[in-house]
């Protein structure tokens, strides 16, 4: 499994980005994938998570009514809407994926979303960097 991230740039605060993650070589029908970011100095935190119906979401509050996250089966990629950016949103955004072998799994990797241990594949990475 291979995924790629991609969408980062330099923008400024009040604006909006669009951050893509593309996967290749998935293993099963039932995944989770989610974001993470960090920051200079900082542990690796969550920001997002999406199920593999779509319709289960999650975010961390810092980013809740601002972020969305959506994803394209027949295109296999993951999307992060980030709105009203500020410089506190500034970090090494990756996207992640777990592909669990059954419901049962799934539900099991879902209920541990938020953890970055709960993924087995990671992207590169794309720099979101917000100024004042």
């Amino acid at each position: 499994v291979q995924l790629q991230a991609s969408g980062g740039g330099s923008v400024q605060a009040g604006d909006s980005l669009r951050l893509s993650c593309a996967a290749s070589g998935r293993t099963s029908s039932w995944y989770a994938m989610a974001w993470f970011r960090q920051a200079p100095g900082k542990e690796r935190e969550f920001v997002a998570a999406i199920g593999w119906s779509g319709r289960s979401t999650d975010y961390a509050d810092s980013v809740k009514g601002r972020f969305m996250i959506s994803g394209d089966n027949a295109k296999a990629t993951m999307y992060l809407q980030m709105n009203s950016l500020n410089p506190e949103d500034t970090a090494v955004y990756y996207c992640a994926a777990g592909y669990p072998t059954s419901f049962l799994k799934y539900v099991s990797t879902w209920n541990k979303r938020g953890a970055a241990s709960t993924y087995d594949y990671w992207g590169q990475g794309t720099l979101v960097t917000v100024s004042s």
